[in-house]
C-alpha cells in the first residue's frame, strides 16, 4: 500500500477509483475511528461507494500501518494530517464518512477548512462539548451493563464519559491473555474480536503505554466548539445508536444544526457501522441522493425543530415492528406486510386526530 509523508508522520493509505461515474468524479474520504484501521471501511464499503466516488481511505496516526509517533494525537493535530494528506492527493473537496473518533478529527478539519467539504457523514461521533453539557443518562441498558462488567470483574462505570476508551484497554488486556470477552460486550468492541483481534489488541496497548495518545485522546478539550460548529452549512447527516454513550452528542448537535438530517439506529451501538453496515449503507446512499433534504411536515401543533429520524419499519428477531415519531415501537407483527398494515392504520388515525384539531 502507498504511504504519504503528511504532516511529520507517515500514513498508509489507499484509494480506490470509480468504477461507474460520469462526468466529474467526486471524491469521497472516509475516517476510522479508534483501534480500528482502514480495514473497517475496506470490505463492506469502499467496493459500494466506489461505483460512484474515487473513494480514499487512510490509517490514523499510531493505527494500522500508519506510523506510530510519540505524539501528535489530539484532534487538531489529526485534523492537520487529514487536511494534509487530502493536499498529497490532490483532493480539493471531497465528501466524508467518519466513525467515532474519526468524526471529531474530521470535524476539526471541517472547523479549519469548511470550503473543502461536500457533505459529511458522522456515525456515532462524541465530542467533548455536548459531554459537558450533561451527564450521559444510561438508563436500562447501561445499568445492565454495569452488571455484566461487575460480574467479569472489569471495575469500570458506565456513567465515565470516557468510558468507551476505557473499556478498549480492559479488553484488550483481557484478548492478550487469553481471557474470553463476554459475548454482551462483543459489539462494544469489535476491533478487538475476530482474526485479527490480538494483533488490534496488542497495537492498541503500544498505542497507550509507550506514546502521548492516551493523555491527548483523553483529554479534557478536543478543539471543537458548538459555536464553531453552528458555522458548517454544507449538508450533514449523524446517525446514532440507540445503546451508545454517543447519542448524548446527537442530542446535543440537534440544536446546532438545524439544516441536517439526524438518523437513530434503533438498538444498535456504537460499532453499528461495522455489525450492520447495510443499515449505513442505505443511509449514506439515500442522503447522498438527496432523499433525506425534503423538509418534513409538521404535526398540528408541534414546535418546528430538528430531530432524530428512523425507517419506520423495522425487525427485531422474528418480529416486525413500525416506530413512531416519539420512538415508542408498536408491535410485534408477523411479517413486514402486516407491520405497514399497522403503521397505515396508524397514520390514518393521526390525520383524523389532526382534522379535528385544526376544525375546532
Amino acid at each position: 500500500m502507498p504511504v504519504a509523508q503528511v504532516n511529520g508522520v507517515r500514513l498508509n493509505y489507499v484509494q480506490m477509483e470509480p468504477q461507474n461515474a460520469e462526468g466529474e468524479v467526486e471524491d469521497l474520504v472516509m475516517v476510522h475511528g479508534l483501534a480500528t484501521n482502514l480495514a473497517f471501511w475496506y470490505f463492506h464499503y469502499a467496493p459500494v461507494f466506489s461505483q460512484r466516488f474515487r473513494v480514499t481511505l487512510y490509517d490514523l496516526r499510531g493505527h494500522g500501518r500508519s506510523e506510530m509517533t510519540p505524539g501528535g494525537y489530539t484532534p487538531p493535530q489529526q485534523a492537520q494530517d487529514l487536511l494534509g494528506l487530502m493536499d498529497h492527493l490532490g483532493i480539493a473537496r471531497a465528501h466524508f464518512l467518519s466513525h467515532s473518533y474519526g468524526g471529531v478529527i474530521t470535524l476539526n478539519a471541517a472547523c479549519l477548512a469548511p470550503e473543502r467539504f461536500r457533505s459529511l457523514v458522522l456515525a456515532d461521533t462524541h465530542i467533548s462539548a455536548a459531554r459537558h453539557q450533561r451527564q450521559w443518562e444510561a438508563g436500562q441498558f447501561g445499568e445492565e451493563m454495569q452488571a455484566i462488567l461487575q460480574a467479569h470483574h472489569i471495575h469500570l462505570d458506565t456513567r465515565d464519559p470516557y468510558f468507551g476508551y476505557k473499556l478498549l484497554t480492559e479488553v484488550a488486556h483481557l484478548q492478550l491473555r487469553s481471557e474470553e470477552v463476554p459475548p454482551a460486550l462483543a459489539e462494544l468492541v469489535s476491533p478487538f474480536i475476530g482474526k485479527y483481534g490480538n494483533r488490534t489488541a496488542s497495537q492498541w496497548i503500544r498505542l497507550m503505554d509507550q506514546t502521548e495518545a492516551g493523555k491527548e485522546l483523553m483529554g479534557s478539550d478536543d478543539g471543537l466548539r458548538l459555536e464553531e460548529l453552528r458555522k458548517l452549512a454544507f449538508p450533514i447527516m449523524a446517525m446514532y445508536g440507540d445503546h451508545s454513550q454517543a447519542r448524548l452528542t446527537g442530542r446535543e448537535l440537534l440544536n446546532v444544526w438545524g439544516h441536517a438530517v439526524f438518523r437513530r439506529v434503533p438498538d444498535g451501538g456504537h460499532f453499528f457501522p461495522s455489525s450492520r453496515p447495510k443499515e449505513l449503507i442505505h443511509g449514506c446512499e439515500r442522503f447522498w441522493g438527496g432523499e433525506f433534504h425534503a423538509r418534513h411536515r409538521q404535526r398540528a401543533g408541534e414546535a418546528k425543530k430538528n430531530f432524530f429520524r428512523s425507517d419506520r419499519i423495522i425487525q427485531s428477531g422474528d418480529a416486525w415492528y413500525f416506530m413512531t415519531r416519539e420512538q415508542a415501537r408498536v408491535g410485534p407483527a408477523a411479517s413486514r406486510e402486516e407491520a405497514e398494515q399497522l403503521l397505515a392504520s396508524f397514520m390514518a388515525a393521526m390525520a383524523t386526530e389532526e382534522q379535528s384539531a385544526a376544525a375546532v
